[in-house]
Parts: structure tokens; sequence; C-alpha cells
């Protein structure tokens, strides 16, 4: 190659690069209605796109409430699977023993088992409200005996089934009888 080939390719190279570094700038001008139906259509296509993606995310949410509704109680159920394993064997030694004092103690022993499974997650036995006075907040009144005396007016006379809070959340209220 000569030297003339040389120059005459540099030249061309740099014709190229110059052509890459400064592109060519068309403008297109567009008229105030044509801008406005662009401007129109690009807020419109935003629009969807924002729309369909809180779509998704109410139809994702939905789907993990659901989820976590089916499953929330997986947790307490396997942790009275045990007492249940119990139950399950007290009823067959009832069959084969005669020994009431141990199938009784036995029976204790499932039902301390349930009650401490139970209360490490967080359920309370709400205290027995004999002699005091009717509570709304805790109590449910089935019924309303005559009080034996006037100092039992309005007070709870009877407890027939108890009440229970779970975390803080009276889930059960205390069946009572108060007096009138």
């Amino acid at each position: 190659m000569s030297t003339e080939e040389n120059l005459n390719e540099e030249e061309l190279d740099q014709q190229q690069e110059e052509q890459v570094e400064t592109p060519i700038e068309e403008t297109i001008e567009l008229s105030p209605e044509e801008e406005a139906i662009a401007k129109y259509n690009e807020m419109n296509d935003k629009y969807l796109r924002l729309y369909s993606d809180f779509e998704n995310f109410r139809k994702r949410t939905q789907k993990e409430k659901l989820d976590l509704y089916k499953t929330a109680g997986e947790e307490v159920i396997s942790a009275v699977l045990p007492a249940i394993d119990d139950l399950e064997r007290a009823q067959k030694a009832m069959k084969e023993s005669d020994d009431i004092k141990g199938v009784k103690d036995g029976v204790k022993l499932v039902h301390n088992k349930l009650v401490s499974v139970l209360k490490q997650k967080g359920l309370e036995e709400i205290k027995s409200a004999v002699n005091k006075d009717f509570d709304i907040e805790f109590h449910e009144a089935i019924t309303q005996i005559p009080a034996p005396s006037k100092k039992l007016v309005g007070k709870v006379i009877d407890e027939v089934e108890k009440g229970y809070i779970l975390n803080g959340k009276v889930i059960r209220f205390t069946k009572v009888v108060v007096g009138k």
C-alpha cells in the first residue's frame, strides 16, 4: 500500500466517524392538534400501564390474603396434634382398662397439655365472674333469674360456659346467668 492510499483510508475513516458522531437531526414540526393528540396518547398509555399495574397488585394481594387465611391456623393445629394423639391413646386405654382413677388422671394430663399449648399461642381464659358485676365486654347474658338477695341484682349468678381472650381480643364471651 502506498502512502496516498493510507491517507485516503484515514480520511474516509475520519469522515465516517464524524458522520457517526453527529447524527442527522430531523425535526418534524407538528401542528398544535397533532401535538395535543400525541400528548394525549402518551398520557393515556401511562394511565393504562398504571391501571394495569394496580390491578395486578390488587389481584396479587387478594391471592396472598386468601393463601394466608388458608394456612393461618396451621401453626396452632400443628401444636394441638400431639394432644389429639394423647386423647386417642387415652380412648384406647379406656377400652382395655378398668382403672377409673388412671383414666381420669390420663384425661386430666391431656387436658392440661392442650390448655398449655393454647396458652403458648396467646389464649387466656376469662376469670370467673360469679358474684361480680355483669360486664358486657366479657360476658354474654343467656338468661336472667330472680336474684336470691338484693345484693346480687345485676351481678353474675352462674357461669354456663367459659370465655376466652386471644392476644387481647375476646374470641368467646363468657355465657352467664344474671340476677334481676
